[in-house]
């Protein structure tokens, strides 16, 4: 039976811009890809953006890398851990692998005639839903809070960068005193602020996500040890490797799983249970995917290894209109993986076919 594979470049615009200390993005330019057998198509979601702002991989690195590499290695249709293993001879380029190696579970998934979610194992049958607030004021920032908690989100993760930390925590802390709040700094200091990092421990936050250089874990392990806040590490867990070092030496307490990050599901499931075996918390972040790319973090975030609410919040948070028809609607804080086959999107092809700015067809 023969097979394609096909790599639409799509873009949706933001409803409002979304700043980190990364800067501002107002869309999401994403690679989709696309799997057809027989009646059977199969999608994923490539991470990256137009930008090497997160990470060095960005939407052309991963279109390269995919082409050039990875379709060999996945023509056969090996199993998402065949594939995981084929895949170690790249070094690095995790965002690209799990684009691929996502495809395949979704594929497998759907020869099976099964949900994602069930496929990975061990599931809750829901995941707790948290939500991810950029930077603007802290006065709309508090504002916001107060929409995402009348909406019924179960933990509220705010954005931070140096110099305005303070006044953003202390904004919110002072009109929500007893929420679960969370913030983020994307790798924007450096041990040497260590006084400015320790004025947050006086705000209870639930953990300081990735406040240190994105590629360590030996300085957070000394500021953990300066810290009552519990660090919680994002960009510096790249491999499950990477996670027990982190763990030996104390660098986090939390770990943020991002499929995409970690080079796929295959991955971030052993990292997730890595951690609770050393009783370290997990929740699943996002990177601004569309309903495809949401759909696997959804799929992972209901997981029994995950014990936190991540950043898996129903996309017309994102955008006025998604490229799936049914998109996850949130009830009690709380989001269900899709029941039908694989990812259990029903994509909205004449609606995808008009923000494709752009496609390649690899076989």
């Amino acid at each position: 039976m023969k097979s394609h594979l096909q790599i639409d470049l799509v873009r949706l615009p933001f409803l409002t811009p979304f700043t980190t200390s990364f800067g501002t993005e107002t869309e999401r330019n994403a690679l989709i890809l696309r799997y057809t057998k027989g009646d059977v198509v199969a999608y994923s979601e490539c991470v990256t953006s137009k930008d090497p702002l997160y990470s060095y991989e960005d939407n052309s690195t991963a279109l390269h890398i995919i082409r050039r590499y990875l379709v060999k290695m996945m023509k056969d249709e090996p199993s998402p851990a065949e594939f995981t293993e084929k895949a170690r001879r790249i070094r690095g380029h995790n965002m690209a692998k799990s684009a691929v190696e996502m495809l395949l579970w979704d594929l497998q998934s759907k020869l099976s005639g099964i949900p994602l979610y069930k496929a990975l194992g061990g599931s809750k049958g829901f995941a707790e839903v948290g939500i991810s607030i950029g930077m603007s004021s802290p006065e709309r920032m508090a504002s916001l809070v107060q929409d995402a908690l009348a909406r019924g989100y179960r933990r509220i993760k705010v954005k931070i960068e140096k110099g305005r930390e303070y006044e953003i925590i202390r904004t919110i802390r002072d009109r929500f005193p007893s929420i679960p709040l969370s913030a983020d700094a994307n790798s924007c200091y450096r041990l040497g602020d260590l006084q400015i990092l320790k004025k947050l421990d006086n705000f209870n936050l639930v953990y300081l996500e990735q406040p240190l250089q994105e590629d360590d874990i030996l300085d957070h392990s000394r500021l953990a040890k300066e810290l009552s806040t519990p660090i919680c590490l994002d960009e510096s867990i790249t491999s499950v490797e990477r996670a027990r070092q982190a763990f030996e030496i104390g660098a986090a307490a939390v770990v943020n799983i991002k499929p995409g990050r970690l080079g796929g599901l295959t991955e971030s499931l052993r990292v997730a249970r890595l951690a609770m075996e050393n009783g370290i918390h997990t929740w699943v972040g996002g990177m601004l995917e569309t309903g495809i790319g949401r759909s696997f973090n959804v799929s992972l975030a209901s997981s029994s290894l995950v014990d936190y609410p991540g950043d898996t919040s129903p996309n017309d948070k994102y955008f006025a209109r998604d490229i799936v028809t049914n998109p996850f609607k949130m009830t009690d804080g709380m989001i269900k993986p899709n029941d039908g086959p694989g990812i259990g999107v029903q994509v909205d092809e004449p609606y995808l076919k008009t923000c494709t700015r752009r496609s390649w067809l690899l076989f």
